[in-house]
Order: C-alpha cells, then structure tokens, then sequence
C-alpha cells in the first residue's frame, strides 16, 4: 500500500476532517481515504441523455404548446 503526506493543510480543513471522522466513528486517516476512494471512483454515464434529464427535472411545472410554422415545398438544389 502507498502512502502519501498532505503538506500546507488549512487548519480548519483539518479540524472539519477530524469532526467528520469522530461522528462517522472512524479515525481521520480513514475519512482521508474514504473521502479521496470516493472522489476518484469511476463513475458510470448516466443512463438518459441530457435531454431526457431537463425534461424530468421540468416536468412538474408543465409543459408549452408552440405553434409549428407551416412548412414550405423543397427548394430545387443547385446545379453545377
């Protein structure tokens, strides 16, 4: 196993490690290694796309109509 040293630790970073550490029963050098496995953990790709998220996230405040234009004939396409 490796070990590493935290140099220049702000003394209130430390103290908020220390009393998160005593109130989940665990001494500060096991927060330190929880706290930095779960920061690096792989995470996995959400399983909707960004679309689907936005529309659940603002599905409860309803939706708008939008009236669709009416759509014109193709245009021919340029000849070369």
């Amino acid at each position: 196993m490796a070990s590493i040293t935290i140099r220049n630790l702000d003394d209130e970073v430390k103290t908020r490690l220390r009393v998160r550490a005593a109130s989940n029963g665990r001494s500060m050098e096991e927060e330190a290694r929880r706290i930095l496995a779960d920061a690096v953990e792989r995470r996995t790709a959400p399983a909707n796309g960004l679309g689907t998220a936005l529309h659940e996230l603002f599905k409860p405040y309803g939706g708008v109509e939008l009236e669709l234009p009416p759509r014109d004939p193709m245009r021919e396409p340029p000849r070369f």
